[in-house]
C-alpha cells in the first residue's frame, strides 16, 4: 500500500480545515450553546429528567451525532466533488495511487474533521451539565464508527453530485431531518405507540440509541441492533464505493 500517497491526501485535506480552524471551532461552540439555552434551559425546566437523566445531560449524545453526521458527510463530500469540479480528479486517477488509497486519504481526512467537532461539543457540554460516561470506550468506539460511516457516505455523495446544489441536498433535507426525528432530544419511549413503530424505520435511531447508552446505560433499542446497524451501514458504503470505483461512475465520464 502506499502509504505516502495516503498521507499527502490526507494532508491536503487536513491543511483546508487548519485554515479555518477559529471558524470550525467557534461555529461548534456557538450551535451548542444555543441548543443548550433553547432545548435545555426552555424545554428543560419543563422536562427535569428522561429515563432517571437530567434532560440537559440526556440531550448531550444527540447534539454530538447531528454534529459528528452532518460534518463527517459535508467535509467528504466537498473534499471529493471539489477536484471533480476543477478537473484534477483525473491527475489523481492517473497517478500510481489506487483506488482503496484514495478512498483512505480522503475519508480519513473528513473523519478526523468530524471526529474533532465531537470532541470540541463534548467539551463545551461539560459547562452546561454535569456529565458522566457510564461505558467511555463503547463512547469513542461508537464515534470512531459514525465518523467513519458518514464520511463514507459523503464520498459517495460527492462523487454523485453534478452540482454544488446536489452535494447540499443529502446532508440538509436527508440526514438532519432524519437526525432530528430519531431521538436527538427526546426518548422513543415518549412517542404513542404508532409513532415509535414508525420513527423504528429510522436507521438514526439505532446510532443515537446506542450512542446514548454509552453515555447512560440507558437506550431505545438493544445494543446488539444498533452495532449491526452501524456495521450494515458501513458495509453497504463500502459496497458501493467499490462499485463506483469498479465502474467508473460519475468518475470516468
Amino acid at each position: 500500500m502506499n502509504t505516502q500517497a495516503i498521507k499527502s491526501i490526507y494532508i491536503y485535506e487536513m491543511a483546508r480545515f487548519f485554515r479555518t480552524l477559529m471558524q470550525s471551532f467557534i461555529s461548534p461552540v456557538l450551535s451548542t450553546s444555543l441548543y443548550f439555552v433553547v432545548f435545555g434551559t426552555a424545554i428543560g425546566s419543563r422536562i427535569e429528567s428522561v429515563e432517571g437523566v437530567s434532560y440537559g445531560a440526556f440531550i448531550v449524545p444527540g447534539l454530538i451525532m447531528l454534529s459528528v453526521m452532518t460534518q463527517a458527510t459535508a467535509n467528504a463530500s466537498f473534499g471529493i466533488y471539489f477536484p471533480k469540479f476543477i478537473g484534477t480528479i483525473y491527475e489523481l486517477l492517473s497517478a500510481p495511487v489506487s483506488f482503496l488509497e484514495i478512498v483512505i486519504g480522503y475519508v480519513g481526512a473528513a473523519a478526523t474533521k468530524a471526529l474533532f467537532i465531537g470532541c470540541v461539543i463534548l467539551g463545551t457540554a461539560y459547562f452546561f451539565v454535569d456529565l458522566q460516561i457510564a461505558h467511555p470506550v463503547a463512547m469513542v468506539a461508537f464515534l470512531l464508527l459514525t465518523c467513519f460511516s458518514f464520511a463514507l457516505l459523503g464520498f459517495i455523495i460527492g462523487i454523485w453530485a453534478q452540482n454544488f446544489e446536489q452535494l447540499q441536498l443529502i446532508p440538509l433535507l436527508v440526514i438532519t431531518p432524519l437526525v432530528f426525528l430519531g431521538g436527538s432530544f427526546y426518548s422513543i419511549s415518549m412517542l404513542p405507540p404508532v409513532w415509535q413503530t414508525i420513527t423504528m424505520f429510522n436507521p438514526v435511531v439505532y446510532l443515537i440509541s446506542g450512542f446514548r447508552w454509552a453515555f447512560f446505560g440507558t437506550a431505545d433499542v438493544p445494543i446488539g441492533i444498533s452495532l449491526f446497524a452501524i456495521a450494515l451501514f458501513t458495509g453497504a458504503c463500502i459496497a458501493v464505493i467499490a462499485w463506483i470505483f469498479k465502474t467508473g461512475y460519475r468518475i470516468k465520464s
